[in-house]
């Protein structure tokens, strides 16, 4: 039997297998059982958050975040043998906020606009011109849109959601120089992409 390799659960950061008949939480040991619930206590607040600016409302939010602590419990026992079972559960996350886009759209591949209130809102601080706001806000958007997904991933949980360095790896289930690298990245990527759209 393969337990949890990638076969069997798509590897630490893999989608979740459908192969086996998950054991009911009524037969947990009441470790497991406080685990999972820390760990959804901890995390579901964070991937309302990051959901809601991927679909735009709270209802479509919601659900995509329900479906992803579904497939984690039924995960669950054997992601605890996982040495990044935080990455695996925003794989999880990541996947089920797609599946939401597609089933509004089945003919959409790439993630809809995202909400960008809290970028808007930095913006309206640098500049006094509404309309100048409101240029910065579609030029900024726009670049975001062209980063790498982890590096936009990075910039929504660290601008858009107001975490920390720290607090974005943790949800995201990676170092936290790894963070700082991938901001540091989108940085200079949305530097050079601000810059061309200014010129143009």
């Amino acid at each position: 039997m393969n337990d949890g390799g990638p076969e069997e659960s798509g590897g630490a950061v893999g989608l979740p297998s459908r192969r086996r008949q998950p054991t009911p939480m009524s037969q947990w040991d009441p470790t497991a059982r406080l685990s999972y619930w820390a760990f959804h206590a901890n995390r579901r607040p964070a991937y309302m958050r990051f959901a809601y600016l991927q679909l735009g409302s709270d209802a479509a939010a919601e659900d995509a975040v329900d479906a992803t602590f579904d497939s984690i419990m039924n995960e669950w026992l054997r992601m605890l043998h996982m040495d990044r079972l935080d990455a695996y559960a925003w794989t999880v996350l990541k996947q089920r906020i797609v599946d939401r886009q597609r089933r509004r759209d089945p003919r959409r591949g790439q993630p809809e606009p995202m909400d960008i209130s809290a970028f808007e809102a930095a913006l309206k601080e640098a500049h006094d011109d509404q309309y100048e706001v409101l240029t910065d806000t579609i030029r900024f958007y726009s670049a975001v849109s062209r980063l790498a997904e982890r590096q936009r991933d990075t910039v929504m949980l660290r601008y858009g959601l107001q975490c920390t360095p720290g607090e974005a790896a943790d949800v995201m289930g990676v170092d936290e120089a790894t963070v700082r690298s991938q901001l540091g990245q989108a940085h200079r990527r949305l530097a050079r992409l601000l810059d061309a759209a200014a010129e143009s």
